[in-house]
């Protein structure tokens, strides 16, 4: 059974996921206790009109270290910042059900784990990563982070993806944040390291496991109101004082 309080919470977001769901779970499940970690899975499903409750019931009956939460709306966001405030882990990582990356575990629990970050973010766009997805995503990272960078005085490579943090740390962060869909991941990454948390950016090999389940251009005109609000947010009503330093990089432990 899991412990009350694991040493580790994975929060994952799910939305119309049943053709992968209970794959990526069993592998991801999989990898973990080959490394002997105490863990709870938690998938916070939002508004999935196909089978993905009912297999992620399925999965919960069966596997005693995995957890569901169910919200009506379609909304990646909430969804995340549910999970991350009901995790019950000393750490968190908010993964992806089309990522789920063992690698990125074992090189970002030691930083925190030695007390070297508050928050490692899974970077595809930092020196030494490889990013798998099309070009036309790559060119809306790109975009989108460099809107990041002239509004709202962003300094490292990546918001979005995978990211391990102190519970502690981050989730009083997570409660604070005013955007949601696909903006929160963002704002979760901008608030921490101007409210001074330690943020590290390592490096990804990013190979998704399917096409994004929402359309990118769908998705263009609610990111584009959400940064906008976070501007105002952050930097005209209530401007947060940065920190200095910003998002710091790192070399992985060694192996």
């Amino acid at each position: 059974m899991t412990a009350v309080s694991p040493d580790l919470s994975i929060v994952i977001p799910v939305y119309n996921e049943e053709g992968i769901v209970a794959s990526a779970c069993r592998e991801l499940m999989a990898a973990l206790d080959a490394r002997g970690l105490d863990y709870e899975l938690v998938l916070t499903e939002n508004g999935s009109r196909d089978r993905t409750v009912a297999i992620l019931e399925e999965l919960s009956r069966a596997h005693p270290r995995l957890r569901h939460l169910h919200s009506a709306e379609p909304n990646y966001g909430l969804a995340l910042r549910r999970g991350i405030l009901e995790a019950r882990g000393r750490w968190v990582v908010a993964d992806e059900i089309d990522l789920c990356d063992p690698d990125f575990y074992d090189r970002a629990l030691p930083l925190l784990e030695r007390g070297e970050a508050d928050m490692v973010v899974g970077s595809k766009r930092a020196p030494g990563s490889v990013d798998g997805r099309p070009v036309f995503r790559r060119v809306a990272t790109w975009i989108h982070n460099t809107v990041l960078r002239f509004a709202l005085g962003f300094g490292g490579t990546d918001t979005h993806g995978v990211k391990a943090f102190s519970r502690e740390r981050i989730a009083p962060v997570a409660s604070r944040c005013v955007v949601d869909r696909d903006v929160f991941a963002s704002e979760l990454v901008l608030r921490a390291g101007l409210e001074g948390k330690r943020v590290v950016e390592i490096p990804i090999e990013l190979h998704e496991k399917r096409a994004p389940s929402i359309g990118l251009l769908r998705r263009v005109p609610n990111v584009l109101r959400q940064v906008l609000r976070l501007f105002w947010v952050l930097r005209v009503s209530a401007p947060v004082r940065p920190d200095p330093g910003g998002p710091t990089s790192a070399k992985p432990p060694p192996a």
